[in-house]
């Protein structure tokens, strides 16, 4: 099966007609992407999933959730030690606890809807027309370039900064209650931090600087999380609230860190233990 008929099947070529890749259909969507990227740093295509599918969709990722690894943990907004010296007044002092757990790549089965989305050649295409890019690369992480980040009730994914510059998103189990992505546009630039307008989020003083999103299964998120403070509210009720990550780059060959890796999934392979030291960074912030 060639990359545009099993895109088709998966996602809402009406909606979306990305099966004709640079024809009118894929450059509107594309131009209305990149408007609000370049706006908001946040695009929401809602329904990119086929509506027959949406079932299915959240059946499979359920069923994976119990894979996620847990453990609750004191951070801060920059993913540094909290040991880490510095100023009383810095941000990077206040803390919260993640709760979130996620379910790495090698126990996502490779019929799954989401890595099928995942890996298709012609999608990849598509975020990086979104995003400017000549191409997006899949990551080499055996077990961060996919995963399942699960919220369960009563836990959050307090307010942080990404370490890629974009990220993709899709929604597959909405919370029962609660579970409202939330985020900063543009707070900080890869030449400042701006440390005195993260702070104001961090203690609650800067709701002028926050936008609220309301996602629904099956809806496409394009986010650029690098410059944007975001978390994900506490989820409450019963049902957890599940999103599938797909963790691209413009480069091949990107393994995540030893350090973030265990932190995230609680072990580490050989193939982080290789790239160890050879991560090159886009800029100078602090995470």
């Amino acid at each position: 099966m060639g990359a545009a008929e099993a895109l088709g099947r998966v996602i809402d070529t009406e909606r979306y007609p990305l099966t004709e890749p640079g024809g009118g259909g894929w450059r509107a969507v594309v131009s209305r992407t990149r408007d609000e990227l370049a706006k908001s740093g946040c695009r929401v295509l809602p329904d990119f999933i086929r509506t027959p599918l949406r079932d299915a969709l959240r059946t499979e990722c359920a069923a994976i959730a119990p894979h996620a690894h847990y453990d609750v943990e004191t951070v801060n907004a920059y993913n540094i030690d909290v040991r880490t010296p510095l100023p009383d007044d810095h941000p990077g002092r206040i803390t919260a606890e993640r709760g979130n757990a996620f379910v790495p790549r090698d126990r996502i089965g490779a019929d799954l809807i989401v890595h099928q989305l995942y890996s298709n050649g012609l999608f990849q295409r598509f975020v990086a027309d979104c995003f400017g890019l000549p191409r997006v690369h899949e990551l080499a992480d055996p077990l961060s370039g996919l995963c399942l980040n699960v919220v369960n009730p009563g836990m959050e994914h307090p307010w942080h900064f990404d370490t890629n510059e974009f990220t993709v998103s899709l929604l597959t189990q909405e919370a029962e209650d609660g579970g409202a992505f939330e985020y900063c546009p543009g707070i900080r630039t890869a030449e400042s931090e701006n440390f005195g307008d993260v702070r104001r989020v961090l203690t609650g003083q800067g709701g002028d600087l926050i936008q609220r999103l309301t996602l629904r299964p099956g809806d496409l998120q394009l986010f650029q999380g690098r410059y944007a403070l975001h978390r994900v509210s506490t989820v409450t009720g019963r049902t957890a609230r599940h999103t599938a990550i797909f963790a691209y780059s413009e480069r091949p060959g990107v393994v995540g860190s030893v350090a973030r890796t265990r932190q995230l999934f609680g072990r580490v392979l050989p193939e982080h233990l290789a790239a160890e030291g050879r991560a090159v960074r886009v800029d100078r912030l602090l995470d």
